[in-house]
């Protein structure tokens, strides 16, 4: 089922992170999303509020792939064990090395599946795309992704989105994105599709 929020009212959002997330794909739509009003929930399998995981930072350098560097540490603020997809309006999956291993975890995968089941807005950035692969909910659907997931995605049946590394695409209350530097076009079409309105 859908949310029951209405427009322009705040949204309860839940972001699914693990260590090595990437500290850009965390920290900045975690902060943007409670700047402009959303209860925003970070959780993280095996995990309790207080808890927190490491980051990496992952730059473009001029190497066949991106680099990797230690982070910071991000705060978890609600507990996985007891976190149900009904409580959220919304779902953010960003990248790093943690959808790697998230994608393992049945209670994590079963949770995507319902707020995909339930056509919540969901966004995921760079390796997030391994998550929802992993789902099996990306069949037909445009979905950008950091271009090693394009396999993934491609043998999930969803359409990979070659796209301008700062840009983002909007599959129906889906919004994907190949990498940090998407962030603005990233943020303000889930922000968009959150029906959030930010006014001048």
């Amino acid at each position: 089922m859908a949310s029951l929020r209405k427009p322009g009212e705040p949204a309860k959002i839940l972001f699914l992170v693990g260590d090595y997330v990437e500290d850009y794909e965390v920290m900045v739509p975690f902060q943007a999303l409670a700047a402009v009003g959303h209860q925003v929930h970070a959780v993280c399998p095996g995990k309790k509020p207080g808890d927190k995981v490491a980051t990496a930072i992952h730059d473009f350098e001029g190497a066949q792939t991106y680099s990797e560097k230690r982070g910071h540490d991000f705060a978890l603020n609600a507990d996985f064990a007891s976190v149900e997809a009904a409580a959220y309006d919304a779902l953010v999956i960003p990248g790093g090395r943690a959808p790697e291993y998230l994608r393992l975890d049945e209670k994590l995968v079963r949770l995507v599946k319902e707020f995909m089941r339930a056509d919540k807005p969901v966004a995921a950035i760079c390796h997030g795309a391994q998550i929802l692969a992993a789902a099996k909910v990306i069949e037909g659907r445009a979905v950008s992704a950091y271009p090693a997931c394009r396999p993934e995605v491609e043998l999930a049946g969803g359409r990979y989105a070659e796209i301008a590394i700062d840009a983002a695409v909007t599959d129906g209350k889906l919004v994907t994105a190949p990498a940090w530097p998407a962030h603005p076009a990233w943020i303000g079409q889930f922000l968009k599709v959150l029906g959030t309105e930010i006014t001048l």
